[in-house]
């Protein structure tokens, strides 16, 4: 019964008439097989009993089954030269169909019915579906948790299109957006009217201004990052090259240097200064939606050359100096934490700050002492801006005791952990298996860019040859993408996000082209965003199942490389290419490199979405795999 089970089975996963030839070949075995050991079977009986016995037509009956023998046998060698000849229908270990041939076939691509959106209405212009305030208060208050992360159920995800607002235009392109930006992309007045004596921004006619003012620099970005340098000579060298900007305002401090070859990662939660991470990338700076409260932030540990807080509000030496150590596991050995504000220059500032000297010499003092507690020493400090150093080796950390405070972390913390994973009140000491994490032995930018960091080993197969043979092979894919997309390269795009991405290829593929790249690893998948960081590039982790942290229209190029063959297990569809729409500047861009399988299931969802689509070959003209090349539509809403 077993057998006819299994044979039934067989018919059914494999299809009608494919099925029925497995069917017939297998049966066909199993009688040659039965055949076989009756054979066998006579020759023992008649070679152990030596006694004469009767068999009836004994001639006959072996010469039967002989002829059956050979006709089974050779029914079986040809029916199975047919079955082999066919295609077989498997299931790869991402759970995809696949195909398996001798000659090549595709398997029919993945189709489904044509769908459209409707319009979100207009007070979702400036949905940001995981940090929504209509939520914050179905969550506490501890420590702001409620800006943090929190998801809205699938029950209540919305299947519509985030309009722009009433007036929207194309954004200004760089490098003029730096200094200025169309005042109806960003309809937001309480920065401009509350922060107008520090010149965050003006607003003049139809436009926002950034004259490069800020809270702790009155004469300007510009001045405030000169004296910066002179206190951190690394800065002008290569030497540093990633830098992360906690409580970045609209982000004049990292927009500034870029000139001076420094990436910054702005870093604003969505509170009530109205969109600075939208005003940020609306003048194309890399930003993103994030607040340390209770949970790490989405970076590997030991990544950032240098860390950044200019009257930033956050309370550094409360909660044991939990906020500290979060600063402390992102930074680099040998990295430098610049703060400037309260109560850095005290002697001189504390009128300002609604306090007495004696209260910021108290609190400056217990800064001090924390940070070294950490192994941070002080660096550098000149008017208001103070500068510490995190240990380049770990020679300090080897001085701790059980009874140190804070203690170090044990081994099953992982410090590149940092999905949704809580802060620990413990220090997270750089691994003994790596001897060039630190500042002084990366390579200086340029040159790091090309050369494989040790962390490549931390991939699975992970190798300098791998590394090497990626690095080319996304050469080869920009030049062919910059062929069917001449926008990419020009000042048509500027802000460009890579939604799957390995090592970074693409966005060092892109290194001298006008625009800056937020690299993303999934948070399920191999973890090398390490490796990234290492190059001089940046990005976060992120799972695509939900929406990304940042607002509205505020990237030109989205770019995916074999991500639904990766994560459509996981991840409907459906609503992948939704948060896209949602984060995709009006006539923006997306690149989807992808199994041919699913190609075209894409393009209908992409035209609900009021998408333009046109499939292309890939630059060595692949069969199984094609580039879908969209544009998103400028639209206005009806309602």
């Amino acid at each position: 019964m077993s057998t006819c089970r299994n044979l039934f089975a067989i018919v059914f996963l494999t299809g009608n008439s494919q099925g029925f030839s497995v069917l017939l070949y297998t049966i066909i075995n199993y009688i040659a097989l039965l055949s076989c050991r009756f054979l066998i079977s006579e020759y023992k009986m008649k070679n152990k009993d030596p006694k004469p016995r009767a068999y009836p037509d004994k001639s006959s009956g072996m010469v039967l089954m002989t002829l059956m023998f050979i006709v089974l046998c050779g029914s079986s060698f040809y029916l199975g030269g047919i079955f082999c000849s066919e295609k077989v229908i498997f299931f790869k270990k991402d759970g995809t169909p696949g195909i398996q041939s001798r000659k090549e076939t595709a398997v029919a691509p993945l189709q489904i019915k044509s769908v459209s959106f409707p319009e979100c209405s207009s007070d979702y212009q400036d949905y940001t579906p995981c940090t929504d305030p209509k939520r914050w208060r179905k969550y506490g208050n501890y420590r702001l948790s409620f800006m943090e992360r929190h998801c809205p159920p699938m029950t209540e995800r919305k299947e519509c299109l985030v309009p722009p607002p009433d007036g929207y235009k194309p954004p200004i392109r760089w490098p003029k957006s730096r200094d200025e930006c169309w005042y109806r992309n960003v309809p937001y007045d309480w920065i401009n009217n509350q922060k107008s004596n520090q010149h965050w921004l003006r607003k003049e006619g139809e436009k926002f201004y950034f004259p490069g003012g800020g809270t702790m620099f009155p004469k300007g970005v510009g001045a405030y990052v000169d004296l910066m340098e002179k206190l951190i000579p690394g800065m002008k060298d290569g030497t540093v090259r990633t830098a992360i900007d906690t409580g970045c305002g609209v982000a004049s401090w990292g927009g500034d240097l870029l000139d001076r070859g420094i990436l910054t990662v702005s870093l604003a939660p969505r509170d009530n200064h109205e969109a600075q991470v939208q005003f940020a990338l609306e003048r194309g700076v890399p930003a993103i939606l994030g607040i340390i409260s209770t949970q790490r932030l989405p970076f590997p540990s030991n990544s950032f050359d240098m860390a950044h807080c200019s009257r930033c509000l956050i309370p550094w030496t409360e909660f044991g100096g939990i906020y500290l150590l979060e600063i402390h596991r992102i930074l680099r050995p040998g990295g430098f934490w610049v703060l400037s504000g309260p109560p850095i220059n005290y002697e001189n500032r504390w009128r300002g700050w609604n306090t007495t000297v004696q209260e910021q010499k108290a609190d400056f003092d217990k800064l001090k002492k924390l940070l070294m507690s950490m192994c941070f020493k002080l660096y550098n400090k000149k008017d208001d801006i103070a500068v510490w150093q995190k240990s380049p080796d770990n020679s300090c950390y080897n001085q701790l005791t059980a009874a140190s405070y804070p203690p170090k972390c044990d081994d099953s913390m992982d410090p590149d952990s940092a999905w949704y994973v809580p802060l620990r009140p413990c220090i997270a000491t750089p691994s003994q298996n790596f001897m060039k994490l630190g500042l002084q032995s990366t390579p200086k930018w340029p040159n790091r860019l090309h050369i494989a960091p040790e962390r490549v080993s931390m991939v699975p197969n992970g190798n300098s040859g791998g590394f090497k043979h990626d690095d080319s092979k996304w050469k080869v894919r920009v030049k062919h993408y910059k062929t069917l997309l001449p926008a990419l390269g020009s000042d048509k795009i500027r802000n460009v996000m890579d939604m799957n991405t390995l090592y970074g290829g693409f966005a060092a593929a892109l290194i001298n082209s006008p625009v800056w790249v937020m690299n993303v690893v999934s948070s399920y998948g191999v973890n090398s965003l390490g490796v990234v960081y290492d190059r001089g590039l940046i990005g976060t982790y992120h799972d695509w199942c939900q929406a990304f942290s940042t607002y509205p229209r505020t990237y030109d190029l989205l770019h995916l490389d074999g991500f639904f063959t990766a994560e459509s297990h996981r991840c409907e569809m459906k609503y992948v290419l939704l948060e896209m729409d949602r984060i995709l500047r009006p006539n923006g861009y997306a690149i989807i490199r992808e199994n041919n399988y699913f190609i075209d299931a894409i393009a209908t969802i992409a035209r609900g979405m009021r998408w333009n689509c046109q499939k292309h070959d890939t630059e060595y003209n692949v069969e199984k795999e094609k580039l879908l090349i969209c544009q998103k539509k400028l639209w206005y809403s009806q309602q």
